[in-house]
């Protein structure tokens, strides 16, 4: 008879089968193949895990009673955003996406992987396309990644050693770029205008000094915000020696300018809005896009793919600059090079090769307008000011429910028993903003979705007064 804790989906737990293969080994003991280990870092005992399930019928149902406690975006109305965004998904993009040619998130090679250099390729010329770019990387993990390694190349290029970056920025973008930076970088926050939420002119003209190497800031900014004067900040960076760096939403360049224009020497941005599902904390790539030329090219850190002709005359597919990656330096390389987001820039590259620059123009203005009326419509509420901060913005705006008496926590628990994600709430990471939240408003969002949050809301509020 098994034993009762031999796992049947993992093969080597059967004690017989590990007694085979120590034997093969030549070892006595699993003890002894560990020896190498130090004694200090060995768990000692039993984990402490539940006893395996005896078949794949009953897994399935232990599966589905775990999965069946979510409450999902698509199961409920949704304006949350903050970083992960509720857009429609084309279904091309997914039936392209799950073919088994793409399917896996790891970035392979041309032996093993027929046509997915040419799909990478394709999805960053498309973005080099929309952010007015020459170069574009591979994607990375996700946006806030993206924008470290940008900073930290911001770094190697300049030969400086501090970032600067908006005070009011996603929490987790901050506290990832801050891992990055260490211990290589000092990174150094930008206080915001509490009028417009946008980034504080004067402050950074003060914190701009001969070290500096990059200026960052966002377009729209983390809060939804647009910066009036964008050419101005890069003209100050710029005049100081430094460069600058500029975080986007890829879906708003429909009807926003691409940074290029406004002077920017690195762009970066999220990939979630083009194409991919939301999946609890998946669904994510980054990408990083500059000018064509080598003080650029040679610190990426991230593979690139081009195309040139083979010895046969064709055209082939393939890494660029290659030498500077850790598969040519190892630990020598510009950064780590590894586990990567491929799927989701082939998702990302189909998404806009199906919209093209009149779709996303159309999307742009849709969500812009759409958004628009939803803060106007809260804003009719009694004690509620919507937007909170006097400046344009894109998909995203601050709600002030402070005027109400109640908390945003309250207001959404409120909301959720109707069947509505409300807000992000700001309180706890941003505690000059108490009473306020963050609302999503994409192309998603009907009129009617729009006026059921608002006569939701608007009851709430009139219960409490």
């Amino acid at each position: 008879m098994r034993n009762k804790r031999t796992h049947p989906y993992i093969p080597n737990s059967d004690s017989e089968i590990k007694d085979e293969m120590l034997r093969e080994i030549g070892a006595s003991s699993i003890d002894e193949l560990y020896e190498l280990i130090p004694e200090a870092l060995r768990f000692k005992g039993r984990l402490n895990l539940p006893d395996p399930l005896p078949d794949e019928a009953s897994l399935d149902r232990h599966m589905r009673g775990i999965l069946d406690k979510n409450v999902t975006a698509g199961e409920r109305l949704s304006f949350l955003g903050g970083g992960c965004a509720p857009h429609y998904v084309p279904a091309v993009c997914d039936w392209i996406n799950q073919r088994s040619e793409f399917l896996t998130a790891y970035a392979g090679e041309p032996y093993e992987d027929h046509g997915r250099f040419q799909a990478l390729f394709e999805y960053a010329s498309m973005i080099g396309d929309l952010v007015e770019m020459d170069a574009v990387s591979v994607p990375t993990y996700d946006g806030s990644q993206a924008a470290a390694s940008a900073l930290r190349m911001a770094g190697r290029i300049t030969g400086r050693k501090r970032v600067l970056i908006p005070e009011i920025i996603n929490p987790d973008r901050r506290s990832i770029i801050e891992n990055y930076s260490d211990p290589r970088l000092e990174v150094e926050k930008v206080r915001y205008d509490p009028d417009t939420g946008l980034l504080d002119i004067a402050d950074l003209a003060e914190k701009l000094a001969s070290d500096t190497a990059a200026v960052y800031f966002e377009v729209p900014s983390y809060l939804g915000a647009i910066e009036p004067e964008p050419a101005k900040i890069s003209e100050m960076a710029h005049k100081s020696g430094a460069l600058v760096v500029v975080g986007v939403d890829p879906i708003s360049l429909g009807v926003l300018s691409p940074p290029p224009r406004y002077g920017a020497d690195i762009v970066c941005g999220e990939l979630q809005p083009l194409g991919i599902r939301m999946q609890f904390g998946g669904g994510r790539g980054g990408f990083i896009a500059t000018p064509d030329e080598e003080r650029y090219i040679s610190e990426y850190p991230l593979r690139l793919f081009g195309i040139a002709p083979t010895v046969d005359q064709r055209w082939g597919f393939g890494d660029v600059a290659w030498e500077r990656t850790s598969f040519a330096k190892r630990e020598g390389s510009k950064e780590f090079v590894g586990t990567m987001a491929a799927l989701w820039g082939i998702t990302a590259g189909v998404y806009l090769a199906l919209m093209g620059p009149a779709g996303m123009r159309e999307l742009g203005e849709t969500i812009i307008a759409r958004a628009a009326y939803a803060a106007d419509r809260l804003n009719g509420i009694p004690g509620v000011r919507a937007p909170r901060f006097h400046s344009p913005s894109f998909k995203e705006f601050v709600v002030d429910f402070s005027g109400t008496g109640l908390s945003v926590s309250e207001i959404n628990r409120r909301l959720l028993d109707q069947g509505i994600f409300g807000g992000h709430d700001l309180t706890p990471v941003f505690p000059e903003l108490a009473g306020c939240a963050l609302y999503c408003v994409t192309e998603i969002h009907t009129k009617d979705d729009i006026d059921r949050l608002v006569e939701a809301v608007g009851e709430i509020v009139k219960e409490e007064r």
